[in-house]
């Protein structure tokens, strides 16, 4: 397999929800990377996603309904690479239409054009493809994509793609990255999408306590159920790897390989405030108990054999550092860019 030459200095990228969560994060990196051509397609109006924008480097921002025409036209000029993370992320969204044009046709569309034009094609999947689990967590065969039963529209959305991707034998061609339990800085304006490390943060200031959901199936204590935790910044470094390694194509598992407890979570947020820890169990709402993910733990063999080494953080290390130098002083990644390139 070819060898990623990781040098961005004189790329030119698009990144779709470059004003979003995982996508200003990515930009970030390409800044402290020296890479400042980037042209950011997204909603920044919306307030809180424009202040992920703050300190950042980007040449332009262009609405995501004008994309495929400006792409067309080739008004926006030669590109080395798509990031495409944009999509609908609400795994509560009900709107399968809504779904359907945003996250899969949206997506199928973007990624014929960089085909045609010969430009690196990196996309958002999610570890939402793999359902409960049953059929397992692993990414190393196309195939077994057929036998995946995603427990909610926004997962079945993802599954469009992957399976148009393969079909069409794209994935010898282009990336497509499962992306498991992501947290970390700019993810404010994803509401009831953010992460508990985010949420909890703020119900410790006001009470003291973290609510945890209960359990409901009988080998899971409460608090028991178990995820793969990533920081937000492996997620991009990984991300940022596989773009520059013409010899990594198909659907790479992003996340750490260790599935941890949402208690251990939770103690890691008390920790990081020195505080002593108060859990507290209420009642999952019963219009997700049937659709929960009890486990989840990406098998991540195939990003490492693509010659990925750098070390995981470790999920007490990422709390501390999202609270401590994030949630704590409220300010975005941005702010950061002047001391991490100096």
């Amino acid at each position: 397999m070819a060898v990623a030459n990781e040098n961005w200095k004189d790329k030119r990228v698009l990144v779709t929800g470059g004003a979003g969560f995982i996508g200003s994060v990515l930009v970030w990196e390409l800044n402290r990377r020296g890479c400042l051509q980037v042209v950011i397609a997204d909603y920044p109006a919306e307030r809180e996603k424009s202040a992920n924008l703050a300190g950042l480097r980007y040449t332009e921002i262009i609405e995501p309904a004008e994309l495929h025409a400006r792409l067309a036209s080739g008004s926006i000029g030669k590109l080395d690479c798509i990031f495409h993370l944009g999509a609908c992320s609400s795994t509560t969204e009900t709107n399968e239409e809504y779904l359907r044009e945003n996250n899969y046709e949206y997506s199928r569309n973007l990624a014929e054009w960089a085909l045609g034009a010969g430009v690196r094609f990196v996309y958002a999947s999610s570890a939402a493809t793999y359902g409960d689990g049953s059929a397992g967590m692993d990414d190393s065969d196309p195939r077994q994509l057929e036998r995946l039963q995603p427990l909610n529209l926004y997962g079945q959305s993802k599954q469009w793609m992957d399976l148009h991707a393969w079909r069409e034998g794209w994935l010898d061609r282009i990336v497509g990255l499962k992306y498991f339990n992501v947290f970390g800085p700019n993810e404010n304006h994803k509401g009831d999408m953010r992460s508990v490390v985010c949420k909890s943060y703020s119900e410790v200031l006001k009470t003291g306590v973290i609510q945890l959901f209960k359990s409901y199936r009988p080998e899971y204590r409460d608090g028991e159920q178990r995820r793969d935790f990533l920081y937000v910044k492996d997620a991009v470094a990984m991300t940022l790897h596989l773009a520059a390694n013409p010899g990594a194509n198909g659907i790479f598992n992003i996340g750490s390989g260790v599935a941890r407890t949402w208690n251990e979570l939770a103690r890691a947020v008390f920790a990081a405030l020195g505080r002593e820890a108060r859990i507290e169990y209420t009642d999952m709402p019963e219009s997700i108990r049937n659709k929960y993910q009890y486990f989840t733990q990406a098998d991540v063999r195939k990003v490492l054999a693509a010659g990925y080494d750098s070390p995981i953080t470790s999920l007490e290390d990422a709390v501390r550092d999202y609270v401590v130098n994030y949630l704590v002083p409220g300010r975005t990644i941005g702010a950061t860019v002047a001391d991490s390139a100096a």
